[in-house]
């Protein structure tokens, strides 16, 4: 019955059983053998399967530099933290150099869309709202003002990437902002303004608006089209009308492409892989355009970065493809590869992108640890069976700018929900508060704002954010806690003790760890996974262990322990 009841709740269409365990135990433990004593804390590859991603909105982050705050006249009186606030590039930079990111753990920060957006107001029906998110663009080709400028935006990117950090930022490109008097609607051979979207088939998801006044762009057409007239008076104000040009002929002729409304959005939004080293994208609403297209965007996206990477060789801090994870609003891992629309299905990783944000975590995740940890392990191997030569990987969160429904929407299970999102398989999306117990409900807010409020720098939760930080780093240490094979270890008790093996070609790692446990003493046996190993270390409690008779004495504290091998 508990079976079933947990198969209900994952949405399982397909699952994976492991072969052959006790060979496998013995293989990887023959292994572990060699490799113990060179296992190094501070050392190890990367793996953005096991990465730990935090996601911001630049605006609502930190506030760098007030000079900025007014720079374009946005004084109509608005909802509820419906304006701008304030956050901009320097504020980020200011938190990347002072080691908060590193502290807690990050491989790569992901930024809401940074480019110009409009300069009008509108009421969708929570309030008189200006575009603070940065999905409603004006121009692709410029920053947005209030965010700072675009050199701050590359000093921003290679701040981050001198500690280690890479970044990911968010694009559209399948709609404009909405039409307001200060913000023309672009041409009819551009944009469309209806039908709205019924989502009956695949088609009625794409070929349509998101909803009243956010102009579709027509990515399925193929008819050649000129910059829009708006743009060009736009350009020739600024003083860089005939660069913009002149790169747009320089693109097209090199690409090959038609000069169709998308094809210029993908110049236009691939520059920035092009121009300022950004690690990869991560794409909004992948439905709402076709496969196709994708295609082209996604190979586009390589081109850019491999020609950034050439002409920035001293500043590169590794060697890996650009990264592609995808928002397809309603993506399960639970449920394999593709996508299914009423009309069929559409596998999306086929089309360019690596991984895709799990909508099913904050759903999963009342399950108990083990529960948790081995259904997730076995999605995770599903996904990489079903085509082992182009791997699928998932990012899971608990809490996002626009969802409604998050795990703990209370933040009453602050410690349980760092646990359980940073000790589960795939990759993990942190939304900036998740570490500080932010409030996700704001009096006086309407719709999506209340989770939109200013980071609370001024009223952190210490206890949690530090139980965050030693979570995220003992998962940025070790690619085996988010990309390992999975095996639950005996134990009696409330929670579980669990290990994790990784290799990927000469990297390998291995860690035991312990979730949901009753605070206090516990006996775990490690010979499994540390069959030589003479001391460990509880990266939690920051204490060295010694290992006797194939085993340690340790304290679980907040319900964990984190065992790692000492160089």
């Amino acid at each position: 019955m508990q079976d079933l009841f947990f198969a209900l709740i994952f949405g399982e269409i397909k699952s994976s059983m492991k072969k052959y365990v006790l060979l496998v135990l013995t293989a990887l433990s023959i292994l572990a053998c060699k490799e113990t004593e060179e296992v190094a804390v501070v050392e190890k590859p990367f793996d953005w399967s096991a990465s730990n991603v935090y996601f911001l909105l630049t605006d609502r982050f930190n506030n760098g530099d007030t000079s900025n705050d007014t720079i374009i006249k946005r004084d109509l009186p608005t909802g509820k933290l419906r304006g701008f606030e304030g956050g901009d590039f320097a504020g980020i930079t200011q938190k990347i150099e002072s080691g908060y990111f590193t502290d807690l753990g990050i491989d790569a920060i992901w930024l809401t869309p940074i480019w110009e957006q409009i300069h009008g107001s509108v009421d969708e029906g929570t309030g008189n709202t200006y575009a603070f998110h940065g999905y409603w663009a004006k121009d692709w080709t410029a920053v947005e003002p209030s965010y700072g400028t675009y050199e701050e935006f590359k000093e921003l990117v290679a701040t981050a990437h001198q500690k280690d950090i890479r970044v990911l930022l968010d694009v559209v490109i399948n709609h404009t902002g909405p039409v307001t008097a200060m913000d023309p609607q672009w041409p009819d051979e551009w944009v469309r303004t209806g039908p709205s979207c019924t989502y009956q088939n695949q088609e009625t998801a794409v070929t349509c608006t998101l909803t009243n006044n956010l102009p579709d762009i027509r990515t399925e057409s193929d008819q050649e089209v000129e910059v829009p007239q708006i743009l060009i008076d736009k350009w020739e104000k600024e003083g860089r009308l005939e660069q913009e040009l002149k790169e747009l002929d320089d693109f097209f002729a090199t690409s090959g492409l038609k000069k169709t409304p998308v094809n210029y959005l993908i110049k236009w939004v691939t520059d920035y892989a092009r121009e300022t080293g950004v690690d990869g994208f991560r794409i909004d609403t992948v439905k709402h355009v076709e496969e196709d297209v994708w295609a082209t965007f996604n190979e586009q996206a390589q081109l850019a970065y491999q020609q950034w990477k050439e002409n920035h060789p001293d500043q590169m801090i590794h060697d890996d493809n650009f990264f592609i994870l995808g928002e397809l609003y309603g993506y399960e891992a639970s449920g394999g590869r593709s996508y299914m629309f009423s009309d069929g299905a559409v596998d999306y990783f086929d089309y360019g992108y690596d991984a895709m944000i799990n909508f099913g975590f904050k759903r999963h995740a009342i399950a108990p640890y083990k529960e948790l940890f081995k259904r997730y392990d076995q999605f995770r191997d599903s996904l990489l069976l079903e085509n082992p030569n182009d791997p699928a990987y998932f990012m899971n969160y608990i809490s996002s700018h626009d969802d409604g429904q998050p795990y703990d929407g209370q933040r009453e299970k602050t410690m349980e929900s760092a646990t359980k999102l940073l000790l589960t398989p795939g990759m993990t999306q942190i939304y900036y508060g998740d570490e500080s117990a932010r409030s996700l409900v704001i009096e006086g807010t309407e719709g999506d704002a209340t989770l939109r409020s200013t980071m609370n720098w001024d009223e952190m939760n210490k206890e949690v954010l530090a139980h965050w930080q030693k979570l995220g780093q003992y998962r940025h240490n070790h690619p085996a806690v988010g990309a390992g094979d999975h095996y639950s270890l005996p134990h009696d008790g409330a929670g579980t003790v669990f290990a994790r093996w990784y290799e990927n070609g000469d990297n390998k790692d291995q860690i035991i760890a312990g979730a949901g446990l009753e605070d206090g003493e516990h006996t775990i046996d490690v010979r499994k996974v540390f069959p030589e190993a003479t001391q460990l270390r509880n990266a939690y409690t920051d204490n060295t262990l010694k290992v006797t008779d194939g085993s340690v004495n340790l304290k679980a504290v907040n319900s964990v322990f984190l065992l790692e091998a000492i160089h």
